[in-house]
């Protein structure tokens, strides 16, 4: 079984807070089976009897009727028959369909139209249930109707939220138990979506993401915000896809899909497309941070798929540079472990061939913040060759302040520190260990 120790470990510090505990994250990354399996497991072996463990999968047709948010709320009440607390479990609950306040309807029970106000739905039966003292309660939901940006909306600070995302590349290497270079060559090519990570071969691994983003994230997408472009949607993310790392400009973009496309896409359009991708947890932002002045800046942006596997299988797995893959999976490994991360950058000013004072943008992959714990880093796939070596360095030359500079190379060399105090490490030690 796939060990999702940190998840577990942050159910288990919510236990009986008071709150109701709300599971989200990209699709088939694991919300499901992290509580039916892992938590409800937990529960067992920490003396919890098994009639107070109630699991409610309302993707089933034997609880069509509990997506009535009222029958739902009522049924688990009627399953309480003590003062012990009862674990209740509620998958997708994004299946509880919104009625009308039956108050005003007689009684009855009346599925709401968007422009009704007083409405009943999985948002006031969460809340309802998680008032009951002896109920502790956890809800997972699909991301087509339980998107990030939603919950924050509806829930503010009345439930504990725990984003899951695939698996790390330390998870990863714990199951695969191969080499650390192996399993990361692996994992850059496909990723942790735990259903990939157990197919049998590379064709099915392809196979399972190419479709899992075609017709799953997309049919969501699309659903979720009325998209009718879907082609024009599908040209963004293969953008996004192969300019992974790099800064977007929605309205350089824009200006490509007039002149070449001959399309009328306006630079909103494009930003409200990268919006929906973000809420579906599909991509990260990375914003511009001024490491000088100490501030964010600009509207140019990086993004950085939730997962490299889904990323190449927007591009048939065609576009292998080692380089953009292992950006993003380093970028990801900052992110699990608490850090903030942030794309570095300063200006300085220099002098051109001619002599003449221009000022330049210098750039810095990541600037990542945990506590008291910052660094400066630049990822690259190797630094044998001269030219390589000096552009990575580059930029760390040019900063005169006491954060740590650290290069991560994509070979397997042991930590070491250069003549300018620089760290020089390999790319699985640096995610195993050093970021720890």
């Amino acid at each position: 079984m796939i060990k999702r120790t940190k998840y577990l470990n942050q159910l288990i510090r919510n236990i009986n807070n008071g709150f109701p505990k709300v599971i989200t994250g990209v699709r088939r990354c694991g919300k499901s089976f992290l509580l039916r399996e892992i938590f409800v497991n937990y529960l067992i072996e920490s003396g919890v009897n098994e009639n107070h463990v109630i699991f409610i999968d309302l993707d089933s047709d034997k609880n069509i009727d509990l997506r009535d948010p009222i029958t739902l709320g009522n049924y688990v009440r009627n399953q309480v028959n003590d003062n012990a607390v009862y674990y209740v479990i509620i998958d997708e609950i994004q299946r509880v369909y919104t009625i009308v306040n039956p108050s005003l309807t007689d009684g009855k029970h009346v599925l709401a139209n968007q422009s009704d106000t007083q409405t009943v739905s999985f948002v006031d039966v969460i809340l309802g249930l998680s008032h009951e003292k002896n109920i502790d309660l956890y809800v997972t939901g699909s991301n087509s109707r339980m998107l990030s940006t939603d919950i924050v909306t509806e829930f503010r600070d009345k439930a504990t939220q725990i984003h899951l995302v695939p698996l790390s590349y330390e998870e990863f290497f714990e199951y695969r138990e191969e080499s650390k270079f192996e399993s990361l060559y692996e994992y850059m090519q496909y990723g942790g979506m735990p259903l990939a990570v157990l197919a049998g071969d590379e064709s099915d691994k392809r196979n399972y993401l190419t479709n899992l983003f075609q017709t799953t994230y997309f049919k969501d997408i699309i659903e979720h915000n009325n998209f009718k472009r879907s082609v024009s949607l599908d040209e963004i993310c293969n953008i996004l896809s192969e300019c992974c790392g790099e800064l977007i400009n929605t309205s350089k973009i824009s200006n490509t899909f007039s002149s070449v496309k001959h399309e009328n896409i306006t630079s909103s359009t494009i930003e409200k497309y990268i919006q929906s991708f973000k809420d579906a947890f599909l991509i990260n932002e990375a914003k511009r941070y001024d490491i000088k002045g100490r501030k964010e800046i600009g509207a140019l942006k990086k993004y950085y798929f939730t997962d490299t596997g889904l990323r190449n299988a927007r591009i048939n797995f065609a576009f292998p540079d080692e380089g953009q893959l292992l950006e993003n999976v380093i970028y990801n490994e900052l992110l699990y472990n608490g850090y903030t991360v942030n794309v570095g950058t300063f200006d300085t000013v220099e002098k051109n061939k001619e002599n003449i004072s221009i000022r330049k943008t210098n750039e810095i992959d990541f600037y990542a913040v945990k506590g008291n714990r910052k660094y400066y880093i630049q990822v690259c796939a190797e630094i044998i060759n001269a030219a390589t070596r000096q552009r990575e360095m580059s930029p760390f030359l040019k900063v005169y302040d006491q954060v740590q500079k650290v290069l991560v190379v994509n070979k397997p060399i042991a930590e070491t520190v250069d003549d300018n105090g620089f760290i020089i490490i390999g790319a699985p030690d640096f995610m195993l260990r050093f970021i720890k």
